[in-house]
């Protein structure tokens, strides 16, 4: 991007109240105008514009209204304002350039711009400096390279097809999401960019002696509007940047187990794609293997007579005769299926040249006629000449809708949006912007520079949303998007990390990835594990990778190793080291146990925007230890997963032991239990040394006062489901698994609580949810427990036949009930020697014995 900074000065007030104020330059004879707006607690809204640099067209978040009522401008004079509400006060000055700084009153200030600098027309866009705080950290921007902490880098705002890519060093990966957050003990702030237009963000990679250490924000074309967000804790700031961009959406119950995948399957002629694909569902069941989904790669859609292209929405028919009885012979195995599609067209499509005529492509002003790329046609590396859909344009968007649907009814159930980083060649390129999504913009230009390419993917993520909710609306839209930007993820409820490589650091880098990702609303976001490409993981990698994976939001095992054959490739699969099949059953088994627990936190999340996935500090902020250790801020060893697991891992071959870090808030924390032997307690604030041999686990911490909701270690019905052709088995019983403070220490003074939320696991927003709170105090000799719930607007399955509470491994107290309306009796210890009880309310216990034809001396319960 060539630099041509022009830098306005002189700026004049024409108008302010007490929460805005708009300032103007007519220091040459393109009139800049600059206005600032206190929109509610801990959200502010700038915005620097010209005549040739206008707002975003397309913003990735609509302007929120304005609460007047809770900002007070405390300081007004000549040159500045200065507004405040409860602790948070911003400042605008304009002596000789807009700088605006924002913090918490009587502290230091947490964001200030840049003096003389701040805001500066760039050729056709802008750039926006302020000052760099050395040692806070740094985090968000959507998906960027490890580690978590993006201080002191320079970043490309952009999205590519990065097949393959180096988990610690490639820029762009696939997402766009110009969300940058400064977080310390002292609080947190972030700026948010609504434009789709590339970009580029120097945090603290540029300095100069004269401008001193400072971040800057560069964008390609138009002018700037952008969010400033404050607030207390990281969980604060997301939550209000949500309020903007909107909560993560509500994700299918199914959507948490495993999903498999490979290329290879797809892409074969004899046997035929649909023979080998229903073998392998036949095998992983064989295997008792729980699956719950397959994401079907694109082969289906390769054309059965030369050229062998890829032709999106059109069976190939040799290797797939019969579409519906193909999905229908998945469904009654219990697997749904999530079909690959890419928002291009090659020139071989069949549709290509009506496409063209109804102006569904973009248009290039060089040649005056469609935009020609070149796409990925057939095998690896291989490409073609063609086109992207213009979304903006209703042929586009219709041919799209239409094609989705159609998919939909032939037994489809999800889509997969890939490859929709809309790598277009040229800025120039003119859009049609003649749908009704983006009809009545005001905007007289139609390049695809100043709307920007990764507008297009967020209204492919609508296009396919919307046509599968018109096909099937009593089921909330799973769509998977392999790119994305703040709007896209208002209809993809799921994406990943992308084609990233086999290695032991890109499984551990990985872990940062998927930190950032949640701060940014990506929440149901994980990793092809195993790796795409690369070499096959050894027995030791993939069994660590899977382990890890479990204990993640997203678990999908999917690749296309490239090789001699790179139109078919290889794959990975769960059972291809026989030495380890038995260590990955139990893992994936273990993660379907405990789907309440990760499901829930997927709830939680819809309704609050807490990452199911979390930064070691999140929740920690009074422990120094967070903000100064650099292998925690670099977020690749270790991780929430909820409030109550704290997950480690292997990241090296021939180890058995690592190194975990347990958080402290404050001296009066309880500590941690270790899952797996020798099942210690260890104290908070400390780095421990966790045994882990590869056949056996990961570190797994369990926080003391936690809880874990579990259910069947197998797939259940959901709720639901409206059929249930698998036969599947009902979702009708629900344990705990508690973390009660070691014997010696309890004294049963100290109350915990946790809770969750469950709903049928089915259903379209708005979400009918029922709650649940497990509360208990320990002492040396026993445990007692508090269940309340609130099942009004949904009654779980497994409701009246109460709960299993499950004690720690070793622990041999009882547990007895807090209150007078439930009972607890012992039940036999679990597999791993367990302790359990069943806790019920007698009067629901009778009611379902009659129904269910025993008598009082027997019982159902496991």
């Amino acid at each position: 991007m060539p630099q041509q900074e022009f830098v306005p000065k002189a700026y004049t007030l024409l108008s302010s109240s007490k929460t805005s104020l708009h300032l103007q330059s007519t220091e040459t004879s393109k009139t800049i105008d600059f206005t600032f707006e206190a929109l509610r607690p801990g959200l502010f809204r700038t915005t620097f514009t010209s005549e040739s640099h206008p707002l975003p067209p397309f913003p990735s978040a609509r302007r929120p209204e304005a609460r007047n009522d809770t900002f007070a401008a405390v300081s007004s004079e000549e040159k500045s304002r200065t507004y405040l509400s409860g602790e948070i006060k911003a400042t605008v000055s304009w002596n000789e350039v807009p700088l605006i700084s924002v913090g918490f009153a009587d502290q230091e200030l947490l964001h200030t711009d840049l003096p003389f600098r701040s805001y500066t027309i760039d050729g056709t866009g802008i750039a926006h400096y302020s000052r760099y705080h050395r040692g806070s950290l740094h985090v968000g921007l959507g998906e960027k390279a490890a580690p978590m902490d993006l201080s002191g880098r320079h970043f490309t705002l952009s999205a590519t097809d990065s097949f393959g890519y180096d988990v610690h060093r490639t820029d762009p990966l696939y997402k766009h999401i110009p969300l940058l957050i400064r977080a310390g003990p002292e609080g947190v702030v972030a700026t948010f960019s609504t434009s789709h237009a590339r970009g580029y963000y120097s945090v603290g990679s540029e300095m100069d002696g004269m401008w001193g250490f400072f971040k800057v924000y560069r964008q390609d074309h138009g002018g700037l509007e952008q969010y400033t967000i404050v607030g207390k804790t990281l969980e604060h700031v997301v939550g209000i940047y949500s309020d903007l961009v909107g909560k993560p959406l509500l994700v299918p119950r199914w959507a948490f187990g495993y999903l498999g995948g490979g290329m290879k399957y797809s892409m074969l002629d004899e046997p035929r794609a649909s023979e080998a694909l229903t073998e392998w569902a036949d095998t992983v069941e064989k295997h008792d293997i729980p699956c719950s989904g397959f994401q079907m790669s694109s082969g289906y859609t390769v054309a059965e007579t030369e050229p062998k292209t890829r032709n999106v929405f059109k069976w190939n028919r040799h290797r797939f005769p019969d579409p519906k009885g193909f999905t229908d012979a998945f469904h009654k195995r219990g697997i749904r299926l999530i079909a690959n599609i890419k928002p291009y067209v090659l020139e071989s499509h069949p549709a290509y040249q009506k496409l063209v005529e109804a102006g569904a492509l973009f248009k290039d002003m060089n040649t005056g006629g469609p935009g020609i790329a070149r796409l990925w046609s057939a095998g690896g590396g291989e490409s073609g000449e063609g086109g992207h859909i213009d979304f903006s344009s209703k042929a586009g968007y219709d041919f799209w809708y239409e094609g989705v649907k159609q998919l939909r009814l032939e037994g489809m159930d999800c889509m997969w949006n890939d490859n929709n980083e809309y790598v277009v060649p040229n800025d120039t390129w003119q859009m049609a912007l003649d749908n009704e999504h983006v009809q009545g913009i005001k905007e007289r230009r139609t390049d695809i520079g100043l709307w920007g390419r990764a507008m297009h993917t967020e209204l492919h993520g609508k296009a396919s949303h919307d046509a599968l909710l018109d096909v099937v609306p009593h089921e909330r839209p799973f769509v998977l998007s392999r790119s994305g930007t703040a709007g896209t993820f208002r209809y993809a409820c799921s994406t990943w990390s992308g084609d990233n490589i086999t290695s032991w650091d890109g499984m551990r880098g990985a872990n940062a990835l998927s930190l950032n990702a949640g701060m940014c609303l990506m929440q149901c976001y994980g990793h092809d594990i195993g790796g795409f490409e690369g070499p096959q993981p050894s027995p030791e990698l993939l069994l660590r990778w899977v382990q890890l994976g479990c204990h993640s939001p997203r678990f999908a095992i999917n690749c296309f190793k490239t090789g001699t054959d790179n139109l078919v490739g290889d794959v990975i699969e769960p059972w291809m080291y026989p030495e380890i099949l038995p260590e990955v059953r139990k893992a994936i088994k273990r993660r379907y146990e405990m789907m309440p627990y990760i499901y829930g936190l997927m709830l939680k999340s819809h309704f609050t925007a807490v990452p199911p996935q979390r930064w070691v500090g999140w929740d920690y902020e009074h422990d120094p230890e967070v903000w100064t250790n650099k292998t925690l801020k670099d977020g690749e060893q270790q991780y929430w997963l909820g409030d109550t697991l704290l997950v480690g891992g292997v990241y090296e071959p021939d180890t058995t032991q690592a190194k975990i870090y347990t958080p402290k808030n404050s001296n009066s924390d309880p500590g941690f239990l270790n899952l797996n032997a020798p099942y210690q307690y260890l104290s908070s604030g400390q780095w421990h040394m966790i045994a882990s041999p590869w056949r056996d686990s990961i570190p797994l911490l369990a926080r003391i006062g936690g809880a874990i909701p579990i259910g069947k270690n197998k797939q259940v019905v959901a709720p639901g489901d409206k059929t249930n052709e698998a036969n599947l088995p009902a979702d009708d019983w629900r344990g705990v698994e508690i973390f009660p403070p070691p014997e010696d220490v309890a004294d049963g003074t100290t109350m915990f609580t946790s809770d969750w939320y469950e709903d049928d696991g089915i259903s379209p927003p708005p979400a009918k949810v029922a709650t649940f709170k497990l509360s208990y105090a320990a002492t040396a000799r026993e445990v007692k427990v508090w269940f309340e719930r609130d099942v009004a607007a949904f009654v779980p399955p497994w409701v009246e036949n109460g709960i299993t509470i499950v004690l720690p491994v070793g622990d041999g107290r009882v547990v007895v009930s807090g209150d007078h309306e439930s009972m607890v009796e012992a039940r036999r210890p679990d597999a791993s020697g367990r302790k359990r009880f069943h806790l019920f309310d007698p009067r629901e216990e009778m009611v379902e014995r009659r129904a269910n034809g025993l008598t009082n001396g027997e019982t159902k319960h496991a």
